[in-house]
């Protein structure tokens, strides 16, 4: 008998009739790949655990049935054949299967022509799978800002599983479910924005179809311009902030970031313009500041009659003293510091990001920032600063920066926290975590331990309770506010749901720190246990309203939200518009009401600021200068850069802006000022500078009238009549 002429540790056999050697313990996939036959896949991907899920590799080994080749290793003297009739029968019938469970062209093959799996149908031939379609669709994921999901795309292939879990090792994606049902899921079923996903592209770049598809697909670039750069994804992989991320990622997204060069003096962003995008400092230093005029818009004159044109004015703090105003010592804005009232400049340098919610959530750009020194920094879209602010390094590197340089500011900046000795804040800044929270998220729910005191950093959080019949808001939080005290120093259980109205992040203080905070300094104690009573107090005030009043009726034409209303008795008023002349003389001619609005029997409650308990006009405004005080009166603090958001965002119209002419730095010649055109946000102040406001005073038939409305409707719903 003849000695074996095979290597130790090598098989041989045949492909197609073609004899091939190879190690042992190869699969009979990698061994035609290796001797250049073509098996086709769609589960499988070089260098990945093979699992065989798909079945479309089949061959025929000789054995009873066809195998999967990416998990069949090779035996010596096996005969493969991978093109027979066979074998190329099963494998139509397999894509035939799948193209039923798929969705025809899915977002992939639209976008970039590239479906693995239709490329493959059509090479087979498959024009119309003769199986029946998916009847239940699995629906669609887009809480994510860089990746868009398609259940009905996934074949469960698993790339993006092992994608996630071998290359990247982050063990956010799984299976679920079984059979029919069975799908692809991030964390415990989470939406992928959600989820503890970090953005790093690699399920994507790994996915086969559309089920996982880049959303900067649609065009959205930054406009390059002068002193824009472009570069390769290998350059930002050079960056500690990148690092992890899918070069192939960063590759479909190279047109959503871009290196901008500024020169000293230059302009980067200017206060109250909208914009999409954010900055990060790679070299330089940059002044950011406020240029508008902080005072207030204050009414003046009136002393020889009513009727006398009347003049709004600007108004310094020292002149218009407002109780609750005059302890703020900051300003927020987007960026990693605060301003300080007195003289709102700060100074950002290498590593700080600013514009952060102007890209995440479109608002307008809270402050101006002008090069101090040459600057060289990276602009980004959403897409890109989402993978960053979800990649490890860079989220460690602004947390640590937030601690170090803002949480201090953050702080100081509530005037009952400006008492906190300097060892207690030390210990805070090792003790607080930075916690994120996407639009509709829930922070903490009604009825649930209260364990955690929270500063607003970033976004804006809602506050509302549960009531039968439906949800009321009690507040809109922004950067520098906190929730959770009434629960932390009540019976410990939330008495309110505080959720995310955008993109939110929050300094969660633990409820042993918080604890401890509160014992060791009797001043903050005080401080929290007022407000925690006057917000008790004014939610006492809603329940009382809520059982008085019919609450469906009142949430369906938003008359729950008011607290102070315009009445127009139309029995008497015979449509003279002297309310609203009246209104236009005693602002500079500008009205602040509108002969119009709901109607219910002989009344008309006309379009005048309402005071409204859900203050939608409070949202977004990128210095948080428009508030509520615990008393529910919505006031406009005097540092308002004239953005009108909250002119846009009131339902009723009853914001206006107010231009004034002011000596302001000039754009074009920095160190020189200029008279220029400044606005401010003005509302209904019920004419506090008078009597009585001017519309009620100047109707000469009785017909408008000034209401409290629990106490009016109560009166009118009980009386029968009905809201129109």
């Amino acid at each position: 008998m003849a000695a074996s002429t095979t290597p130790p540790g090598m098989v041989d056999i045949t492909i197609d009739g073609a004899a091939v050697r190879v190690p042992a313990g190869t699969t009979v996939f990698d061994a035609a790949r290796m001797n250049g036959v073509t098996i086709p896949t769609l589960c499988h991907l070089q260098n990945e655990t093979p699992v065989g899920v798909c079945r479309l590799c089949l061959v025929d080994t000789g054995a009873r049935v066809l195998a999967a080749s990416c998990v069949r290793p090779v035996e010596p003297g096996m005969k493969v054949v991978t093109n027979s009739e066979k074998v190329l029968s099963a494998r139509k019938t397999l894509l035939e299967l799948l193209m039923a469970d798929h969705p025809a062209p899915c977002a992939r093959q639209t976008n970039s022509h590239d479906c693995e799996l239709e490329t493959l149908a059509q090479a087979a031939g498959i024009t119309e799978p003769r199986f029946a379609k998916r009847t239940v669709a699995r629906g669609q994921d887009d809480s994510s800002l860089s990746i868009a999901v398609d259940h009905d795309a996934c074949i469960l292939c698993d790339r993006c599983i092992r994608g996630c879990d071998e290359v990247r090792t982050n063990f956010v994606l799984g299976r679920m479910g079984k059979g029919y049902s069975a799908g692809i899921a991030f964390d415990l079923n989470s939406p992928m924005g959600d989820s503890t996903c970090v953005s790093c592209g690699e399920c994507m770049v790994s996915c086969p179809t559309g089920a996982l598809t880049n959303k900067s697909v649609t065009g959205t670039a930054i406009a390059e311009g002068p002193g824009a750069e472009g570069f390769e994804a290998e350059e930002l992989l050079k960056f500690p902030v990148f690092k992890g991320v899918s070069g192939t990622f960063l590759e479909l997204n190279r047109g959503a970031i871009v290196k901008r060069r500024f020169r000293k003096g230059e302009l980067i962003c200017k206060e109250g313009d909208f914009g999409s995008t954010a900055f990060y400092i790679l070299e330089g230093r940059a002044r950011v500041s406020i240029s508008t005029p902080i005072a207030h818009v204050k009414t003046q004159g009136g002393s020889k009659g009513l009727f006398k044109r009347l003049t709004s004015t600007l108004v310094g703090r020292e002149e218009d003293t407002r109780a609750e105003e005059a302890g703020d010592k900051t300003i927020p804005i987007d960026a990693a510091v605060d301003l300080s009232y007195g003289n709102p400049v700060a100074e950002l340098g290498p590593g700080d990001l600013f514009g952060e919610m102007t890209c995440m959530n479109f608002y307008p750009r809270s402050a101006t920032v002008r090069a101090e020194s040459d600057v060289v920094a990276y602009e980004m879209l959403r897409n890109v600063l989402d993978i960053m602010m979800k990649n490890k390094t860079f989220k460690a590197q602004i947390d640590e920066t937030y601690r170090r340089r803002a949480l201090e500011n953050h702080l100081r900046g509530v005037p009952m926290f400006a008492d906190l000795a300097p060892d207690f804040i030390e210990h805070l800044k090792e003790t607080v975590e930075l916690q994120r929270f996407a639009p509709g998220q829930a922070i903490a729910r009604q009825g649930d331990v209260a364990d955690s005191f929270y500063l607003v950093r970033i976004g804006f959080v809602k506050i509302s309770e549960n009531y039968p019949g439906g949800e009321l808001v009690l507040a809109y939080l922004s950067r520098g506010d906190y929730f959770g005290e009434i629960g932390l120093l009540g019976g410990g259980v939330r008495t309110a749901n505080c959720t995310a109205l955008d993109h939110v992040e929050v300094v969660r203080i633990p409820g042993e720190d918080f604890r401890q905070m509160v014992e060791r300094f009797p001043t903050v104690r005080r401080g929290l246990e007022l407000v925690a009573e006057e917000r008790r107090f004014a939610n006492q005030q809603r329940l009382e309203m809520i059982q008085g009043v019919p609450i469906d009726q009142f949430l369906s034409q938003g008359l729950m939200e008011a607290q102070s209303l315009l009445v127009l008795d139309l029995q008497n008023c015979t449509r003279c518009d002297a309310c609203v002349n009246a209104c236009a003389d005693a602002h500079d001619g500008v009205t602040r009401l509108v002969r119009d609005g709901l109607r219910f029997d002989h009344y008309l409650v006309a379009t005048s600021c309402r005071q409204c308990r859900d203050p939608l006009c409070m949202v977004g405004c990128p210095v948080g200068s428009i508030r509520r005080r615990n008393s529910l009166e919505v006031i406009i603090e005097d540092w308002c850069i004239g953005c009108g958001l909250c002119a846009r965002n009131c339902p009723y119209g009853n914001i206006n802006l107010h231009p004034f002419e002011v000596m302001a730095e000039d754009p074009e010649n920095p160190g020189r000022k200029k008279a220029t055109i400044k606005q401010k946000a003005t509302s209904c102040d019920l004419c506090t500078h008078l009597k009585e406001p001017s519309c009620v005073y100047a109707c000469p038939h009785d017909a408008a009238h000034r209401v409290e409305p629990r106490q009016f409707f109560q009166e009118v719903i009980h009386q029968g009549w009905k809201i129109k």
